[in-house]
C-alpha cells in the first residue's frame, strides 16, 4: 500500500491537510532476508458473506433431505386403514369344492369374500343347465333355501327363456357360437353383520350374450346390485336369500365393439378370479 493511498493524497498536492508541511516518499522496505514472502491481502468482507450464505443453505437442504429419507416405522401393529372397496390384503381361501371356493373366515372380511364369489358361480353359464345349477344350489345356499330356491330357477330357465337367449333346451349354444356369462364383482359392502347372519351388498358388471357369426343377441354389460342374506352353517357362510337390483351403472366408454371372433377366444382365453377382502 502507497502513502499516498494511506494518508488519503493525491498527486500534484504539495502537503497534507493544507499545513505546508513537506511530504517524503520513502522506499519500499526490501524483502526478508529469509526469503519470507508478504502476506497476501485478507479476502473482503462481502465475499466471506456470500460463501458463509452458500454454506448455511446447502447444510439445510441436505438436513432436509436427510429428514424426507428416513424410512418410516414398518413394526407398528396397526391394521392398515380399508374404505369400502379396497382390498385388505388377508390370503382368499385355499380350498375349492366343484371349483367354488369355500371356508371363508367367520368374520365381516369372510362374508364379504363369499358373497363376492358367490356373485360370480351364480352369474355362470353353470346356471344355464339344471344339473349344474342344482349343484351349485346345494353348494352355496343353506338346505332350506336351495329347496325353495331350484324350483323357482327352474322355472326362470325355462326352455323358452332359453330360446330367447339362443340356446337349445339342455343350455346349449348353437355350433360355432359361444354363450358368454360372468359376474365380474367391482365391490362389496357390509350392510348388516353378526356372529351367525350378515348382509352383503355386491356391485357387480356382467357380461351376457351370444357370441357367433349370425348372433342376434351379441354379447353386453349389465351392471348390477346382488344382496345376500348370509347364515353361517358349519364351517362356511351359506345364502339364506338373495335378491338383485339394477346400477349404479357408469357412462358407456366410446370403445368401439370386437368382433365376435375376439370375444370368442377372450372368454376361452381368459380365465376368472377367486375374489377376497
Amino acid at each position: 500500500m502507497s502513502n499516498d493511498d494511506q494518508y488519503g493524497g493525491g498527486a500534484g498536492h504539495g502537503g497534507v491537510g493544507g499545513t505546508g508541511q513537506t511530504r517524503t516518499r520513502l522506499p519500499d522496505s526490501p524483502s526478508d532476508a529469509y526469503g519470507t514472502p508478504r502476506r497476501t491481502p485478507r479476502a473482503s468482507r462481502g465475499l466471506i458473506t456470500v460463501v458463509g450464505v452458500v454454506v448455511l443453505l446447502i447444510a439445510a437442504i441436505a438436513f432436509a433431505n436427510r429428514s424426507h429419507d428416513t424410512p418410516r416405522d414398518t413394526t407398528s401393529d396397526k391394521p392398515p386403514a380399508t374404505n369400502a372397496t379396497a382390498p385388505t390384503g388377508t390370503a382368499p381361501v385355499t380350498t375349492k369344492s366343484a371349483g367354488i371356493p369355500k371356508g371363508f373366515a367367520h368374520d365381516e372380511q369372510g362374508a364379504q369374500s363369499a358373497a363376492a364369489n358367490y356373485t360370480v358361480a351364480l352369474g355362470s353359464d353353470g346356471m344355464l343347465k339344471k344339473d349344474a345349477r342344482h349343484a351349485l344350489m346345494d353348494a352355496l345356499y343353506t338346505p332350506e333355501a336351495a329347496a325353495q330356491r331350484k324350483p323357482q330357477q327352474d322355472a326362470a330357465y325355462s326352455p323358452a327363456f332359453l330360446a330367447t337367449l339362443g340356446l337349445d333346451a339342455n343350455g346349449n349354444a348353437p355350433q360355432g357360437n359361444t354363450f358368454v356369462t360372468r359376474a365380474v364383482p367391482v365391490g362389496t359392502r357390509i350392510e348388516s353383520y353378526g356372529p351367525t347372519t350378515a348382509k352383503v351388498s355386491v356391485w357387480y358388471t356382467g357380461l351376457v350374450g351370444m357370441s357367433g357369426a349370425k348372433s342376434t343377441t351379441p354379447v353386453r354389460t349389465t351392471w348390477k346390485t346382488w344382496t345376500f342374506e348370509l347364515s353361517w352353517a358349519g364351517d362356511d357362510w351359506k345364502v339364506a336369500s338373495d335378491t338383485q337390483q339394477d346400477g349404479p351403472a357408469p357412462v358407456p366408454g366410446d370403445v368401439a365393439a370386437s368382433t365376435s371372433d375376439d370375444i370368442s377366444k377372450a372368454v376361452q382365453e381368459f380365465g376368472g378370479f377367486t375374489y377376497a377382502r
